[in-house]
């Protein structure tokens, strides 16, 4: 069950909206359920004699005397507007249930507290099976203004009561750290111009992927603009220095063709100017990745970026471990741009999906996970894929997704944790799609018996604790190409098994051949490592590879038109 809390001036006009027929006339049998008073609260949708006005007086009465109160001029923001709506697959509920829900969150909220007569007046409109709306005016009997501070955290704590005493769905708990939902205008002007999201969540996705990749501020600005977004930033009135910014997808109008615009702390909470630039110091182009000999270098450093985040994590240092979420959802950015194989879609879906988890109500110590976030800009300039150290990062990024939802499980984020949850199984799903091809590529080309029974010896000698499990498992000959080629490449197949196997445990792993495997491959290659480091290139490099989603908005031409059928509100956070 959600609410939704917002808050207005036009009590008129929202109750136009509440009885209406709605944007695409899916209102049906708008009717009231329960009011602060079922005998003087006139109900448009039952009663053929009531009108909007008449019902607009009544709720208006209290601030109409606080108005002249106050020398003809009304209480700003007294409209107090929430939605109720159950969750998907939810039973259905009756009018006499939904009553009992809209006594109950004006009451946890303080509009309309048990037994005060001197209560804000309220309405609970129901015109679908599946929501109610809410709407009360806030000036008591008394003249005072309600307490409603932090009005949609209880009324969200009402919900989850309810939930389990009706037998709902139980939803996860927020806590004010979620961007802002689309509103019911935005989704439907999508709909009407055949997109698939909004253009609230596609900027935001556009932001998102090119804040993980860029080095500065002025950078941001450019690679957004380059996309074809408008950009406005807004300067400080005496030191002139951007204090925000606005953002409108290409095509994206109003009514009068003008852009419709979205300040960035709207799209996200962490798009704002001001934790972009924690995230973002000004560097100069000198202090950019120096571009190697060596083009597995990004791929190799984010890996190991990757598993000293996992060992964060379990630090206790919760800064730090915020700071680390907060980066890796920027590498599953860059991660998904310089992929080019078929799994990428799902990359995409888990950089997604895993927004959510990078934020908490806990303060992130960025400049803690400095070394993940430059590794992982590395990747935004990366001109090719290395296969096998591609799945290796891959293979990483699901231990550090598993780690992040139980790290947040733990601290009770219970929204943040079903994210990571979410994330981890697009990554899942990516791997498998990366990794089952190249483990059965490894294991036709395995050497020899003899060499074979060679490495299964080094394995019994080197982790002798492991072996049965290591020689057990179905990617066991994958392995012993691996063990191949690293002996080619300068490495002692006995040593390294032992330094491997070391890193980490292996006893959780299902797959512990397949674990030694990836680790190989991250390993480099000793002959040459040495001669790759001196042949470096050195200047500016050239902008990042553009977002995982396309830089379009609407084809050429097209023209949306803001939603003029219902007043526009504000939406809280979960």
């Amino acid at each position: 069950m959600v609410p939704d809390v917002s808050t207005g001036s036009d009590t008129r006009g929202l109750i136009i909206y509440l009885f209406g027929p709605g944007r695409r006339d899916e209102h049906t049998d708008p009717h009231i359920v329960a009011a602060w008073d079922m005998a003087g609260a006139p109900d448009p949708g039952r009663n053929p004699t009531a009108t909007y006005t008449q019902l607009a007086k009544r709720l208006d009465h209290h601030v109409d005397l606080r108005t002249r109160e106050l020398g003809g001029k009304k209480p700003p923001q007294h409209v107090w507007h929430c939605p109720v709506r159950t969750a998907p697959g939810d039973r259905y509920l009756t009018d006499t249930e939904w009553a009992e829900v809209a006594r109950r969150i004006v009451h946890a909220t303080g509009i309309a507290p048990d037994g005060d007569d001197k209560a804000c007046r309220w309405i609970a409109v129901r015109h679908a099976d599946d929501h109610i709306h809410i709407m009360a005016t806030t000036v008591r009997a008394d003249g005072r203004r309600p307490r409603t501070h932090h009005d949609g955290q209880r009324a969200q704590a009402e919900c989850r009561k309810i939930e389990a005493e009706f037998g709902l769905r139980r939803l996860k708990s927020g806590d004010l750290t979620a961007p802002r939902t689309p509103t019911g205008a935005e989704r439907a002007k999508a709909e009407r111009q055949g997109q698939t999201v909004t253009a609230r969540h596609w900027l935001r996705e556009q932001a998102y992927a090119v804040a993980a990749a860029i080095h500065n501020e002025a950078d941001y600005f450019t690679v957004l603009e380059s996309l074809g977004i408008k950009v406005k930033t807004r300067l400080g009135p005496e030191t002139g220095d951007v204090i925000g910014y606005s953002l409108a997808a290409p095509g994206d109008t109003n009514a009068a063709g003008e852009p419709v615009w979205y300040g960035g702390s709207k799209l996200a909470p962490d798009l704002s100017i001001n934790r972009l630039r924690e995230r973002l110091p000004n560097q100069k182009v000198a202090d950019r990745p120096r571009y190697v000999a060596d083009p597995a270098a990004p791929w190799r450093h984010t890996t190991t970026a990757i598993h000293t985040a996992h060992t964060v994590l379990d630090s206790g240092d919760d800064a730090a471990a915020q700071g680390h979420l907060a980066a890796f959802g920027d590498a599953l950015y860059n991660i998904a741009s310089a992929t080019t194989g078929p799994h990428r879609a799902e990359l995409r879906a888990a950089a997604t999906a895993f927004n959510r988890a990078r934020r908490s109500a806990t303060r992130a110590d960025h400049q803690a996970a400095t070394a993940l976030r430059k590794a992982t800009r590395e990747l935004a300039y990366a001109s090719n894929e290395p296969g096998g150290l591609a799945i290796t990062l891959l293979f990483a990024t699901l231990h550090l997704a598993r780690a992040a939802a139980k790290w947040h499980e733990q601290r009770g984020h219970e929204q943040q944790a079903a994210a990571a949850e979410e994330a981890l199984r697009h990554l899942q799903a990516g791997y498998q799609q990366a990794a089952t091809p190249a483990l059965a590529d490894l294991t036709r080309r395995a050497p020899r018996a003899a060499t074979a029974r060679r490495y299964e010896q080094d394995v019994r000698e080197a982790l002798p604790d492991h072996a049965d499990r290591i020689l057990a498992d179905p990617t066991w000959t994958a392995l012993t190409t691996t063990l191949a080629h690293a002996e080619t490449a300068g490495h002692k197949p006995r040593r390294l098994l032992a330094e491997v196997g070391t890193q980490r445990e292996l006893d959780s792993a299902k797959h512990p051949a397949e674990v030694l495997n990836w680790r190989i491959t991250a390993q480099p290659n000793r002959r040459t490592q040495a001669a790759r480091s001196r042949s470096t290139i050195s200047g500016a490099p050239p902008l990042p590879n553009t977002p995982h989603t396309p830089p379009h908005w609407q084809s050429e031409g097209q023209r949306g038109t803001a939603s003029t059928d219902g007043p526009r509100r504000g939406r809280i956070r979960t």
